[in-house]
């Protein structure tokens, strides 16, 4: 397979394998991660474009964030110029042609690309507790929060449920205090005052359904070039917290979905973390470890991750002893953190003895790394200077008109355009509350007299022939009264009778 192409080294070019000097990244170690460093302006983004342009055309799909707008070009072919043919004829590439990529754009504010939506459950309360930015306590009452929602059956999908959910948690305080633990007033009043902020910032557009499915991420074209997913962040990246676990979430995604797999000869997906110091800046311990501990085992699934930052010391030390493959753009060390860095990035490469690294860092210009990628057997070769390759797209933003068109030929379009609602937590405990009102609400038992007063018609006519009416007696008082007379006229005449017999000394036989 065909290694990717970085640039010419200038340094020692005859130590390399190619008789040309070029500095390839091999395909089968694309999964050892990777770093991109340097200050701005230096060429990060065009060292980002080729590798992204690389990994495509050997059929590995790409995912990346575009924080200032012009990782867009890569969904149009770029336009000859003599700088370029000029670079070109340097590095000695051939073949080269301009050539668009396959492109599916992505927005979580659905405005530049496709809407990217998670579930409040898929987003979990530890990255949501970071979203939110809670405290140690807001953050177990969180938990407390999503338990719940397990042991009563309740869906969280958007942020609306989220929402339901804490208002129940609010009247069923003490009950939920006693079972799961000390759930204080003020915390969920923190915690909704939180989520207030998030939808504010556009954020409830990120929970919901249809939620991303991974899969989509790792699309090829028919022709065998692997689908680039670009991430529109130019807003997105003013919400720092927002940004930076939104990937996390996705990444974890991958880790916990995908299969193992073990060494490939070639990735089945690079993930590019650009702006990577937002993923770490005020980051828990316990997040930390779990990014540490995915990029380490997530290569054995297939996956490479790259991280693009200004410094290489943004990213922490046991993460950056795993990122394989470096390439480190210029750094001017006119501040004593700037001379900092230009330390470390030295002493991260392995050493050449033609090259003085941490001299060369604040010299080199624009278009211009330091290179050191893994070679035969996962060994990394000595670092060297390079002119990088210029990648076949366009170097700079696309127009409203072709960002549309790549919407519209985009295959995922009909299936995340729209959002869809159904039924979770919110709707749940409105149609309980719902219920336990009209129970409240129901008639009282009604009495004897009630009933009799409101029967009419046909029913109230056999009554009143029955049990008579105050201007006419019924048939119970008319039998009543015969009874009676004859009972009475019988036990007179017996009376009666006994008399007389006493009185004419009569006897009764």
């Amino acid at each position: 397979m065909d290694p990717i192409l970085l640039g010419k080294a200038v340094t020692t070019p005859q130590s390399l394998p190619d008789t040309q000097g070029h500095v390839f990244l091999q395909p089968k170690f694309g999964n050892r991660h990777g770093l991109v460093a340097g200050a701005t302006g230096t060429g990060k983004t065009v060292t980002l474009m080729t590798l992204a342009e690389g990994f495509s055309r050997l059929g590995v799909p790409v995912f990346l964030a575009d924080v200032k707008g012009d990782v867009a070009g890569l969904a149009v072919a770029g336009a000859a110029n003599e700088k370029l043919q000029s670079r070109v004829a340097e590095i000695g590439l051939s073949n080269y042609t301009n050539e668009a990529n396959p492109v599916v754009f992505w927005d979580l504010f659905g405005k530049l690309g496709h809407p990217v939506r998670t579930t409040v459950s898929e987003m979990g309360p530890t990255l949501l507790s970071r979203v939110l930015e809670l405290n140690d306590t807001q953050s177990g009452v969180l938990d407390i929060v999503f338990k719940l929602a397990d042991d009563r059956g309740l869906l969280l999908l958007d942020l609306e449920d989220l929402r339901a959910l804490l208002g129940l948690v609010a009247e069923e305080r003490k009950d939920i205090s006693t079972s799961y633990g000390l759930v204080s007033a003020q915390s969920i009043g923190a915690i909704q005052r939180s989520l207030l902020r998030l939808e504010q910032e556009g954020g409830e557009l990120f929970f919901g359904e249809p939620a991303l499915e991974l899969s989509d991420l790792m699309r090829t074209t028919p022709d065998g070039r692997g689908v680039v997913n670009i991430l529109a962040s130019e807003q997105l990246v003013l919400k720092p917290r927002l940004y930076s676990s939104f990937l996390l979430w996705l990444l974890s995604e991958l880790f916990e979905t995908l299969p193992e797999v073990g060494d490939l000869d070639k990735p089945k997906l690079v993930f590019v973390f650009d702006e990577a110091h937002l993923l770490f800046d005020d980051a828990p311990p316990a997040l930390q470890q779990r990014v540490e501990q995915v990029v380490r085992l997530i290569r054995s699934k297939g996956v490479g991750v790259y991280f693009c930052s200004q410094f290489p010391d943004d990213v922490p030390d046991d993460i950056l002893g795993q990122l394989g493959n470096r390439v480190q753009h210029a750094l001017r060390a006119f501040t004593p953190r700037d001379q900092k860095a230009v330390k470390t990035a030295a002493e991260t490469f392995v050493p050449n003895p033609a090259l003085d690294v941490a001299r060369t860092i604040s010299q080199l210009g624009t278009g211009e790394a330091l290179v050191s990628t893994l070679q035969d057997k996962g060994v990394p070769m000595p670092v060297e200077k390079t002119l990088i390759a210029p990648p076949r797209c366009r170097m700079g933003a696309i127009t409203e008109a072709e960002r549309q068109q790549v919407r519209n030929t985009s295959p995922v379009g009909h299936k995340y355009d729209e959002r869809v609602d159904r039924e979770s937590a919110s709707e749940m405990l409105a149609a309980r509350a719902e219920t336990a009102t009209q129970k409240s609400k129901a008639p009282p038992a009604r009495s004897r007299e009630q009933d009799e007063a409101e029967d009419s018609g046909f029913g109230q006519a056999v009554k009143d022939a029955v049990f008579g009416t105050k201007r006419r007696q019924g048939m119970v008082e008319t039998m009543a009264k015969q009874t009676a007379r004859t009972v009475g006229s019988r036990i007179g005449q017996q009376i009666v009778r006994g008399l007389l017999g006493s009185i004419f000394g009569g006897s009764k036989r």
